[in-house]
């Protein structure tokens, strides 16, 4: 019986050992606030009518104000940072020195906070283009720093520079397994903050909640 006894006890022991070592090697997920169901994402998407997007004429980013000051020395980009980010460590200035940041766009995981870009979901040219153009610098300022909805996301650099301004008729993650998620925040974003969608970015996201 005692015999016995210690070799449950030596199984639950590695088995515990296994797990946490699991914990420890696995990538920081990055924290994008949960967006909405995918029922509700749909049910949204059907209720926004295609829309031709706006001329592009007198875009600037410099109309949509970021990074803004969130606490002392902090900015969006380092708030995102510390959030999405596993280990991170931050000087006087609030700069990120150190940390491992996971990207859920592409499954990669970063050690230097130079290689991490903060995406705006919704790109902001795509905002101009969507009802954007339309609004006061203090809304576009809340979209270009929302930390409450889904709109910011630490992810490769150049992975975020090849996204650009797309919208999901042109641009996915390449993690199959995001689509959705991804999905579900452009919906969420562009219905909160008003923002139209286009007769192909509507039907690419359609395809996609379809299957979620």
């Amino acid at each position: 019986m005692r015999k016995h006894a210690r070799a449950l006890a030596a199984a639950f022991t590695a088995a515990a050992t296994t797990a946490l070592t699991l914990l420890a090697t696995a990538p920081a997920e990055a924290a994008l606030p949960t967006p909405i169901a995918a029922s509700t994402a749909r049910s949204y998407l059907s209720s926004m009518s295609a829309t031709a997007e706006h001329s592009m004429s007198g875009y600037s980013r410099d109309l949509f104000p970021h990074w803004i000051t969130v606490s002392g020395a902090c900015d969006t980009r380092e708030t995102i940072l510390k959030r999405d980010g596993s280990g991170v460590v931050t000087d006087s200035s609030c700069k990120a020195t150190s940390g491992s940041w996971y990207s859920p766009y592409d499954g990669a995981t970063w050690s230097a906070a130079s290689d991490v870009d903060i995406d705006h979901l919704i790109p902001l040219a795509e905002a101009w283009g969507s009802g954007a153009w339309n609004w006061s610098t203090a809304k576009r300022q809340q979209l270009a720093n929302d930390l409450t909805r889904p709109q910011l996301l630490a992810v490769t650099d150049n992975v975020n520079q090849s996204k650009g301004d797309k919208d999901p008729a042109d641009w996915w993650p390449s993690r199959t397994a995001y689509k959705c998620t991804y999905a579900r925040a452009w919906v969420q974003v562009k219905h909160y903050y008003g923002l139209s969608v286009d007769s192909a970015e509507k039907s690419a996201l359609s395809s996609v909640l379809n299957g979620c």
